[in-house]
């Protein structure tokens, strides 16, 4: 499982979307979306780095990333 932390309006975050639905199309990858917004500790920590995935073991990608990225990390 992966997340993909980001926040409305980022348009970086819209395009590590769009890789990660492609990903999702070569690989069963289970993925989901957090908004840092909703969070201060988050926003604290993934502020300026959004989009950032995050492996379920903690490993963490931050942008840019491209789509075999994705598919090494998953």
């Amino acid at each position: 499982m992966l997340i993909l932390y980001g926040t409305a309006g980022c348009h970086l975050c819209e395009d590590a979307e769009a890789l990660l639905r492609q990903a999702v199309a070569a690989r069963a990858i289970e993925w989901r979306y957090v908004d840092i917004a909703l969070d201060d500790a988050l926003v604290a920590r993934y502020g300026i780095r959004i989009p950032v995935l995050l492996t379920a073991g903690g490993q963490e990608l931050g942008w840019p990333f491209s789509l075999l990225d994705i598919l090494r990390l998953a």
